[in-house]
Parts: structure tokens; C-alpha cells; sequence
């Protein structure tokens, strides 16, 4: 595995971390919307992430040499079937003849828990690109004297 595979790697992941921190960010302005296009409430939104697939030949090597993969990338964004929130307020333009509100099933502490873990992952993967890049640098410097 050369220094640039493990750049690689990291910058696949913080692409992936900056998707699911834009997508949290989204489910947290739409908390409140309680119709959309379709006259639905907001649906929160989750990112599906996949292994970067590679090549036979690299998956070949990689195996000889006990490696593992190649990166991360979203492959979707899928929608949280949960129910939506009920919530009472009879006087709201959307409510039903009983007075209750489907609201977005978007819980602000857990979209603020995902944030914290995105913000993280996007963390340690540019410490991660640092590290490399400062290996590479130190190997450089080996030649000279």
C-alpha cells in the first residue's frame, strides 16, 4: 500500500462524511415542514455508504498482501420509513378534523449526535491526510544531508 493509496483512501471518506454532514444539516431545516411536494410531511433522509470497489487486479494484491479496501462512497440516500410525530394544534392549516399535525419524523438530538460523529469521522480522516503527508515529507528529507 503506497502513502498516496492511504490519501486516497481519507479523501473518499471525507467526501463521504461532508455527503452525510449536508444531508443531516438538510433533516435539520426540515424539521418543522409539514408539507412537501407530495403534501407529506418531510421524510428524514439517511446516506448509504459502500466500500469503493476496485479492480481484480488490486483486489488480487491486496488479498496477497492482507489489505482491505479501497475507500468509501454513498451510493444513495434512502429515506426513514418511521411514522411521523403527532402533534396537537388544531388552529395549524395542516391539521386533521381531530386537530393533530403529522410532523417530519427528524429528532433534533439524534441528527445532532450524527453531526458530532460526521464531524468526527471528517476529523480523523484529514489527521489521517496530515499523518501521510508528513511521512512522505520526513522521507524525503532521509536523502538529504
Amino acid at each position: 500500500m503506497g502513502i498516496f493509496n492511504s490519501i486516497d483512501i481519507s479523501a473518499s471518506a471525507l467526501t463521504a462524511e461532508r455527503v452525510r454532514m449536508d444531508i443531516i444539516s438538510n433533516n435539520i431545516a426540515n424539521v418543522n415542514t409539514t408539507r412537501t411536494e407530495n403534501g407529506q410531511p418531510y421524510r428524514r433522509k439517511m446516506p448509504i455508504f459502500q466500500e469503493r470497489s476496485s479492480s481484480f487486479k488490486n483486489i488480487l494484491l491486496n488479498k496477497q498482501l492482507g489489505l482491505q479496501g479501497k475507500g468509501v462512497r454513498v451510493i444513495g440516500i434512502k429515506d426513514d420509513m418511521s411514522p411521523f410525530r403527532l402533534v396537537y394544534d388544531p388552529n395549524h392549516p395542516d391539521a386533521d378534523n381531530n386537530g393533530y399535525i403529522s410532523m417530519p419524523n427528524v429528532n433534533i438530538v439524534k441528527e445532532m449526535v450524527d453531526m458530532i460523529s460526521a464531524s468526527r469521522g471528517y476529523e480523523a480522516n484529514v489527521t489521517a491526510i496530515n499523518t501521510a503527508k508528513s511521512m512522505a515529507m520526513k522521507a524525503l528529507e532521509i536523502g538529504r544531508v
